[in-house]
């Protein structure tokens, strides 16, 4: 296997086995039944299958330790049905709700997950220390110990269920996932723009251009999948480069979707790429079915003006909704304009050009973001009031390039807002924001 694969593909592997629905549930259940045989063990050990001493430990005899363990695992596993049902109708709602996108939130919920796990791993674990009571004439054992952990451990299941009542009623609400979202949104703004990313190379990069012969001398690195370009080691791209002298080309960016074969990094010369390298290379780009906020930035933007876009629609017509996305969205865009943009052109500690990204476009990520809500919301005063609002925010924060992008699409969300179907207290209103923002009907 090869060192990057092991780095950057298992790691993605492990990421996505600790968010997934069952992986959690499941290693809890494990947990339960390895527990129960060391329970069981140590009561075999203490011999206290009778005692001279009865105590709030020592009150079951064989038959009233197998009713109390039955009643417990039924119980379990019925509510743990229950549990299931609930969460299924929940995701149900939330695919036809807020779009199908949202759906890996529902998905990765820890909270969920530990429930539904306490009820699989109470139901287990009672199951097998049922199996170990004995009442028969001439062999009796019971293990105090453990009948009591369990029915400790339905006690705290009980409590469990009382909590996911209230958490499954908190978590479909828009403003709880709308707040999910945005958390992922800046998580991805602190993966893809660090602080110090590119800083005091901007100037250096600038000088760097591609050897003439890139094109010519190049090896392409291939897809081994078809699917969207989840995330790339970066790390893993410039230790391979700098130490195999290499200069290398991310041709398929975070986002991307590829087809098996397709080219995702060029790297150059091709006479110092060998069949090791090119492994280590298409190692370092991570490949799957969906887009994920990771590294994608611009999905983690998309999600949230899709749900913006879904409440102004006419079947749903909820522009508060819409308002609130548009805060949440300005706030992610907002943190983008505290970091600098990195060159495209990465340099090792020598100052040598190594990799060569694509540059992200500030301005135009957010010009598309806005104007994909103002499309669904012009005759709306209240939205393209918002609209505006956050836009001239976004303009002063922003880098001069991007400002004036983001001032020239406010000036055209206000110049086209209206329409002849608005009513005239909303006219009016369209009216004042322009005038106020120096513009005429």
């Amino acid at each position: 296997m090869a060192a990057s694969f092991s780095i950057t593909r298992v790691t993605a592997l492990w990421g996505r086995l600790n968010s997934s629905f069952w992986f959690l549930p499941a290693a809890m259940a494990l947990s339960a039944i390895a527990l129960s045989f060391v329970l069981i063990e140590v009561d075999a050990l203490r011999d206290v299958a009778q005692t001279d001493n009865p105590s709030a430990l020592y009150t079951f005899g064989p038959e009233g330790a197998r009713t109390m363990l039955s009643v417990i695992a039924s119980s379990m596993i019925t509510v743990a049905s229950l549990i299931f049902s609930i969460t299924m109708l929940s995701l149900q709602l939330a695919s036809s709700q807020f779009g199908p996108r949202t759906l890996g939130n529902f998905m990765r919920d820890r909270s969920n997950q530990i429930v539904l796990g306490t009820f699989i791993a109470t139901f287990l674990y009672c199951l097998f220390v049922l199996r170990s009571v004995r009442g028969t004439e001439g062999s009796s054992f019971v293990p105090h110990l453990a009948v009591a952990f369990g029915v400790l451990m339905a006690a705290a299941s009980v409590a469990l269920l009382l909590y996911f009542i209230h958490h499954i009623a908190t978590s479909i609400r828009v403003e709880t996932l709308l707040e999910k979202l945005t958390i992922e949104g800046c998580a991805a703004v602190d993966q893809v723009f660090p602080e110090r990313l590119g800083h005091g190379q901007a100037d250096e990069a600038a000088g760097q251009t591609l050897p003439f012969d890139f094109e010519a001398d190049s090896r392409q690195i291939p897809a081994d999948s078809d699917g969207y370009v989840q995330s790339i080691g970066g790390d893993v791209l410039m230790r391979l480069a700098a130490k195999n002298d290499l200069v290398l080309q991310v041709a398929a960016r975070p986002g991307v979707f590829v087809t098996q074969g397709a080219c995702v990094i060029t790297a150059y010369p091709k006479a110092r790429v060998s069949d090791e390298i090119d492994e280590d290379l298409r190692g370092a780009v991570v490949i799957g079915r969906d887009r994920t906020p990771y590294q994608d930035l611009e999905f983690a933007i998309r999600r949230i003006v899709e749900l913006a876009q879904r409440s102004l629609s006419p079947g749903i017509n909820d522009p508060t909704t819409a308002i609130y996305c548009i805060d949440r969205l300005g706030q992610v865009l907002g943190r983008v304009a505290d970091r600098d943009i990195p060159s495209p052109m990465r340099l090792d500690e020598g100052g040598q050009l190594r990799v060569l990204t694509e540059v992200f476009d500030l301005g135009h990520v957010t010009c598309r973001s806005f104007a994909a809500i103002a499309r669904y919301g012009m005759t709306d005063a209240d939205v393209v009031t918002r609209l505006a609002e956050t836009l001239a925010k976004l303009e002063k924060s922003f880098p001069l390039a991007a400002s004036v992008a983001v001032a020239e699409l406010r000036e055209q969300v206000l110049r086209e807002s209206g329409g002849p179907t608005v009513h005239a207290f909303d006219h009016k209103t369209l009216l004042d924001l322009k005038e106020s923002s120096g513009k005429k009907l």
